[in-house]
C-alpha cells in the first residue's frame, strides 16, 4: 500500500510541477477587461516577463519589461518565488525517484530510501506553497485595482494562467503530502520492529555466581593440631 501511495504521490507532484513550468511562461496572467468599454480596439495581456497587445485584426505585438528595478515589488517577488518553486520541484523529483521502493538505488538500506522520499515530499510541499503564494498574491493585486474606483490605469481581469497555477500548486502539495505520509509511516514501522540485541560476548562476559564450597578438613590438617607426644 505504501509503494502505491508513493507512486501516486510522485505522479501528482510531477504533473503539478510540469504545470507550474507551463504557468510561468504562459502569457495570459492578466487580461484587460472589457467591462465598461463601449468599443474595444485592442486587448492587453501580461505575464511576469512581458506585455502584449492584440488589435482587432488579430495581430499581436509584445514587448519585454526592460528594467527589473522599475517593476512593482510584487512582480519581482513573484518571479523569485516561481523560479524557487521550479528549482525545489526539480530537487524534490530527484530525491523522490531515488527514494521510491521500486528503484534499486540503496535497496539494501530501506531507511535511507525512506528518508530520501520524505525529503522529496518536503521539497514538493515547499514548491507548491511557493507557487500558491505567487499566484494568490498576483491575483490579489489584480482584484484590488479592478475594484478600486480611483484607479486611473488599465484594469485587468484574472487570466487563465492563474487558474492553471492554482491547480498545479494544489497537485504539487497533494503529491508531496502523499510521499511524506507514506514514507513516514514506513520509518515508524521500521523503528517499531527493532529489538535490543545482546551479543554472545557480552553474555559470556557476565559474572557467574560463585557457589560456596563446603570446607573439608583432611587428616593431615587435623593431625597438625596435635603434637606427636599426644599419641604415645
Amino acid at each position: 500500500m505504501s509503494a502505491l501511495l508513493e507512486a501516486a504521490g510522485l505522479f501528482l507532484a510531477s504533473l503539478g510541477w510540469g504545470m507550474l513550468a507551463i504557468t510561468l511562461f504562459n502569457s495570459y496572467w492578466r487580461v484587460s477587461t472589457i467591462s465598461g468599454n463601449v468599443i474595444t480596439t485592442s486587448t492587453l495581456f501580461e505575464n511576469l516577463w512581458q506585455s502584449c497587445a492584440t488589435d482587432s485584426t488579430g495581430v499581436s505585438n509584445c514587448w519585454e519589461f526592460q528594467s527589473l528595478l522599475e517593476l512593482p515589488a510584487y512582480l519581482q517577488a513573484s518571479r523569485a518565488l516561481m523560479i524557487t518553486a521550479l528549482v525545489l520541484g526539480f530537487l524534490g523529483l530527484l530525491c523522490a525517484m531515488l527514494g521510491l521502493q521500486c528503484t534499486k538505488v540503496a535497496e539494501d538500506n530501506p531507511n535511507v530510501k525512506a528518508k530520501m522520499a520524505v525529503l522529496g515530499g518536503c521539497m514538493f510541499i515547499l514548491a507548491g506553497m511557493c507557487g500558491m503564494v505567487t499566484i494568490s498574491w498576483y491575483a490579489f493585486n489584480i482584484t484590488r485595482d479592478f475594484f478600486n474606483p480611483l484607479f486611473a490605469g488599465t484594469k485587468y481581469e484574472i487570466g487563465p494562467a492563474l487558474y492553471l497555477g492554482w491547480s498545479a500548486s494544489l497537485l504539487v502539495i497533494i503529491g508531496g503530502s502523499c510521499l511524506f505520509s507514506s514514507c513516514r509511516k514506513q520509518l515508524s514501522q521500521d523503528k517499531s520492529y527493532t529489538h535490543p540485541y545482546k551479543s554472545p560476548k557480552s553474555a559470556m562476559s557476565a559474572p557467574a555466581t560463585s557457589v560456596p564450597r563446603p570446607r573439608i578438613e583432611s587428616n593431615a590438617s587435623s593431625g597438625g593440631k596435635y603434637g606427636k607426644n599426644a599419641y604415645v
